[in-house]
């Protein structure tokens, strides 16, 4: 059992990097900020792929959380 929930809280970790990876900048900087476009289209439109990934982030790092507790209470 404790083997089955390190091999998924591993694919986990992964799946948050994949996903965080795939992620554009939420703000473009200081060059954004000087020239004046940190509106682009995907957030004046509202960015699917973006909220997606958001809340596909969210769920996953929770997932990742409660495996982590789990492991924590078994392994004592």
């Amino acid at each position: 059992m404790e083997t089955v929930l390190i091999i998924l809280q591993a694919l986990c970790s992964l799946a948050v990097i994949v996903v965080i990876m795939f992620q554009s900048g939420k703000e473009a900087g200081l060059s954004g900020a000087l020239s004046g476009n940190s509106d682009s289209y995907l957030s004046k439109n509202g960015g699917g792929l973006d909220k997606k990934l958001a809340a596909s982030t969210k769920w996953i790092a929770a997932a990742w959380l409660v495996l982590t507790l789990i492991l924590s209470i078994i392994a004592k």
